[in-house]
């Protein structure tokens, strides 16, 4: 019920945009989260917006990534600018109705995921 997309190969100091598409969920009433995950290491959050569009982000992205929704589409983007070769990563989006904010970065959190997208960057 969600797909992430827009992954790929960039240079460093590039930019990427991925999108988090949901069906069969009403999707305004969604917090929707962003994490990646490297080999060998755990999940670790990236950003999430919640119902009424405030954002959050890990201190590792702040300043270069944003994040965005259009609930009309059903459709969560997360915009990278800068792109760092420590960025390299399996991006997953995933969305969960009951996430309080004190929660929002927890994984452990939300239901819904999506299958995730490789973001790769160049040095």
């Amino acid at each position: 019920q969600l797909q992430a997309c827009g992954g790929g190969l960039a240079q460093a100091g590039g930019c990427l945009r991925l999108s988090c598409v949901a069906s069969g969920l009403t999707f305004r009433r969604y917090v929707v989260g962003w994490f990646r995950q490297v080999p060998g290491k755990e999940r670790e959050f990236v950003a999430a917006i919640g119902r009424t569009g405030n954002t959050f982000f890990a201190d590792s992205v702040k300043g270069r990534l944003s994040i965005s929704r259009d609930n009309a589409k059903n459709t969560v983007y997360l915009q990278m600018n800068s792109l760092k070769p420590e960025d390299t990563a399996v991006y997953y989006c995933a969305a969960d109705q009951g996430i309080i904010q004190s929660s929002i970065r927890s994984p452990l959190q939300y239901y819904y995921w999506g299958q995730g997208t490789l973001v790769t960057v160049s040095s």
